[in-house]
C-alpha cells in the first residue's frame, strides 16, 4: 500500500483534491476533475482526499478550507489554491507548473 509520501513523490503531476461529503462547492469541483482527468489522461495523477476521514494530512498540509486543491511533483508542492476553478484554468495551472 502506497503512503501519502510515496504518491505525491511520483514523477508525474500529482494533484491532491481535500473535500468534504457535505461541501457543495466540493460537489461542484469533483466532476470537473474528472474532464481534466480525461483531457490529460496518464499525464497526471488526481487523488481525493477526504478531510473528515484524513484529519492529520489536512491538518500537516493546513488544510484550513475545502475544496481546496494542491499540485505535487516528485515530492515538492508546485500550487495551492481553495475553491473552484474551471476544467481549462486548472489544466492550465498544471501545465505550466509541471
Amino acid at each position: 500500500m502506497s503512503t501519502f509520501g510515496d504518491i505525491i513523490a511520483d514523477e508525474k503531476p500529482v494533484l491532491i483534491d481535500f473535500y468534504a461529503d457535505w461541501c457543495g462547492p466540493c460537489k461542484t469541483l469533483g466532476p470537473i476533475l474528472k474532464e481534466v482527468k480525461t483531457e490529460l489522461g496518464e499525464d497526471i495523477k488526481i487523488i481525493k482526499i477526504d478531510v473528515d476521514k484524513n484529519q492529520q494530512l489536512a491538518t500537516k498540509y493546513q488544510v484550513k478550507g475545502v475544496p481546496t486543491m494542491m499540485l505535487f511533483k516528485n515530492g515538492g508542492q508546485l500550487w495551492r489554491q481553495s475553491g473552484v476553478l474551471q476544467k481549462q484554468e486548472i489544466i492550465d495551472i498544471i501545465l505550466s507548473k509541471a
